[in-house]
């Protein structure tokens, strides 16, 4: 079982930049697709983006394309989100996640996700 632990978030005024890291721990996440989700207060948690195996696919939910940039480092079982041109609604909690590394298709929505780190606090002042 794969250990997940985000780290990168903070407060940030609007127009800025942060980029978040998810290290992993237990088992290599070469095996794993890798996503981020967030959930801002009262609402549900969303997808945000997603990487498959080795990172030549990515998936981004239409209200971050454009801005947000998921990547991987396998070699230091590592998973960023850079996140620039950060708006006020882009407040949230976000979370590393991944699927159980048997499935065969990367998941798009919060409950195709297995396991899931602690999370970290983004926020953006308007």
């Amino acid at each position: 079982q794969v250990q997940l632990v985000e780290s990168g978030g903070g407060l940030v005024q609007a127009g800025g930049s942060l980029r978040l890291s998810c290290a992993a721990s237990g088992r290599t996440i070469s095996t794993y697709y890798m996503g981020w989700l967030r959930q801002a207060p009262g609402k549900e948690r969303e997808f945000v983006a997603a990487i498959s195996r080795i990172g030549t696919r990515t998936y981004y939910a239409d209200n971050v394309k454009g801005r947000f940039t998921i990547s991987r480092d396998n070699a230091k079982n590592t998973v960023y989100l850079q996140m620039n041109s950060l708006k006020p609604e882009d407040t949230a909690v976000y979370y590393c996640a991944a699927p159980r590394d048997s499935v065969s298709y990367i998941p798009l929505s919060a409950g195709g996700y297995d396991y899931w780190g602690q999370g970290t606090q983004v926020t953006v002042s308007s």
